[in-house]
């Protein structure tokens, strides 16, 4: 059993590894996919159990989201308590350990190539599973997002993968989690790649897709096959009603460059200790939730008696501004809370007031409320995440209606062009990742580099060799033919020669020494014979291609040494890279 175990460790993992180096490892992806689904399918059922048993205990009446029943003073505390507990735990976090969320995610691909710690996960899940329990206007989604992401880059980590392979993985994670939320695993292979990742490849829909698919099902075994809410046959009466939809389509765009900008104007206040900022967030969540406690927690409830018509226009029309001015401020001031339900809530609530001002209007062509609603959390979540098609998946999969396909395409696109294009607004998430400094490279050749590791373009046939050797040395090291010679140093490797070139010098010197009667040196100085040689810097064997240009920026250097850390205190080198490497392969995968 041992020498088994021992076999797979030694001979099948590494050529695991090596084939996920490049772009084309599809089998091995989606076994990655597999795997990352039901691993974020385990995390986002534990996740749930934490928001909802707690609340179903708590709360007066059945389920998980009876805050609308609860005394004026407890709905007023309850808030503000959560919130300085937050604050609390914030402020005796490092600031690095305090960014949460899908913002957080697209950081860390962007600038880290998907690696997150244990830590950061941790510290999600508290943060989402407090801010729900304590009643603060938040959503579950976003983070189940980030602890879907960060275990499956734990899980690439912990496995030693590729970086162009982590960063599947967490494409994958990301795809999982809003499939197990929701119960929409087309709808989340599309968020992961139009929202996350910002890119559609052929080898990462493979995965993705195994992923969203698995998560389903870990999760359908618990809670049932049905989708998040109960939705009524909803269809269009008339094609009258185009216009009246188009003209909801102007509104909830609007409404959601509001919330974008809302969003943005508080973050200006980001360089505000942390406890105050999660403090104030709570304190002004108290009169919310004391006259509109539909504000308080994830609001699914209001959602499903706005889809089957049980509000009024006012207390629609209500919730949705509140949810919209509580949230827009809670998120810009730094309460770790997901934007992704509020949004639904909010284009939810607003598209069943304007469905009820329609019905008041054309009462013989005027579709019911729920169609509205439904159109309406459409609308909202492709404006405000500038992911239309992400947005459309999620309405046909949460009404499993195909006639909701048109309707559906024509509100979300124009709602999405009036908040992007009239008022000149970013995806919510990366107008955050603005305010922070900080930007998301999604350009067409930095995605190219970023899906390859130098693992699958590296030259392996290299000899490491010392820099003073004998003349019978240096004739035994070029009998194994290598391509190149890395010579050491005191402290690692320092050049790299052409093998060619040795071989060239010992002919020539043993030549001219014949002639001259010359007995040979005992030992030959790499770096004093006439060579090509190259100056070297070290990248490691999971780095992309993209890290690898930034270490050729950075270093100056002519070539590069791909080692990874075996041992305490040992690196294995295991070929080399040149630039000229990177632009040839480039140039050969766009031919």
């Amino acid at each position: 059993m041992r020498n088994i175990r021992q076999q797979i460790t030694e001979n099948l993992i590494p050529v695991f590894r090596r084939k996920l180096s490049g772009v084309d490892a599809l089998p091995q992806l989606a076994v990655l996919g597999l795997l990352s689904g039901i691993l974020t399918g385990a995390v986002i059922l534990l996740f749930r159990l934490a928001i909802e048993w707690p609340l179903e205990h708590f709360l007066p009446g059945v389920g998980s989201e009876g805050f609308e029943h609860l005394d004026i003073i407890t709905r007023g505390l309850l808030p503000l308590a959560g919130a300085l507990g937050l604050g609390l735990l914030m402020h005796r976090l490092a600031i690095h350990d305090r960014k949460v969320g899908i913002v957080h995610i697209m950081e860390r691909l962007n600038y880290h190539q998907g690696y997150i710690s244990f830590k950061s996960a941790v510290v999600q899940f508290v943060a989402g599973v407090t801010t729900v329990v304590s009643g603060q206007s938040a959503g579950r989604e976003g983070p189940a997002v980030h602890l879907g992401a960060a275990f499956s880059s734990l899980l690439g980590q912990w496995m030693r993968l590729p970086n162009n392979s982590i960063r599947t993985l967490v494409a994958c994670g990301c795809a999982a989690a809003i499939s197990a939320s929701f119960n929409t695993p087309i709808s989340g292979v599309i968020f992961a790649m139009e929202v996350v990742m910002m890119e559609y490849t052929i080898a990462g829909f493979t995965p993705i897709i195994l992923a969203a698919v698995s998560a389903a099902i870990v999760t359908q075994l618990v809670y049932g096959s049905e989708p998040a809410f109960s939705v009524p046959a909803l269809t269009m009466n008339s094609m009258l009603e185009i216009p009246w939809i188009l003209a909801i389509a102007v509104i909830i765009g609007i409404a959601a460059a509001a919330f974008i900008h809302l969003v943005d104007s508080m973050g200006r206040y980001h360089h505000r200790p942390v406890l105050l900022r999660i403090s104030v967030a709570g304190l002004i969540m108290v009169p919310f939730a004391i006259f509109i406690p539909e504000t308080m927690g994830i609001g699914y409830d209001t959602v499903d008696q706005t889809i089957h018509g049980e509000l009024g226009f006012w207390l629609l029309i209500g919730a949705a501004s509140a949810k919209l001015l509580i949230t827009g401020i809670s998120i810009g001031l730094g309460m770790p809370s997901g934007v992704i339900g509020p949004t639904v809530f909010m284009g939810a609530t607003l598209g069943g007031a304007m469905g009820l001002v329609g019905a008041s209007m054309f009462p013989d062509t005027a579709s019911s409320v729920g169609f509205y609603a439904m159109l309406g959390m459409g609308a909202m979540m492709g404006a405000v995440l500038q992911a239309p098609l992400a947005a459309l998946m999620a309405l046909m999969e949460l009404t499993r209606n195909p006639n909701i396909i048109l309707p559906g395409m024509l509100i979300i696109t124009t709602a999405s062009l009036v908040t992007s294009e009239a008022f000149g607004k970013k995806s919510l998430f990366l107008t955050i990742l603005k305010s922070q400094g900080l930007s998301y490279q999604n350009s067409p050749v930095i995605q190219a580099l970023r899906r390859v590791s130098v693992g699958a373009i590296m030259d392996r046939n290299i000899l490491r060799i010392e820099r003073e050797l004998t003349i019978e040395e240096a004739r035994k090291a070029l009998a194994s033919e290598p391509k190149w010679l890395l010579v050491d140093g005191s402290n690692g490797p320092t050049s790299l020669l052409p093998a060619v070139d040795l071989a060239r010098y010992l002919e020539d010197t043993a030549k001219q020494l014949t002639e001259e009667g010359v007995e040979p040196p005992e030992t030959l100085d790499l770096m004093q014979i006439p060579a090509n040689r190259r100056d070297v810097a070290p990248v490691q064997y999971q780095a992309t291609l993209e890290e690898a240009l930034n270490e050729f920026e950075s270093t100056q250097a002519e070539a590069l040494y791909v080692q990874r850390h075996v041992a305490p205190m040992i690196q294995r080198v295991y070929g080399v890279v040149l630039q000229s490497d990177i632009e040839s392969y480039y140039q050969y995968r766009r031919s």
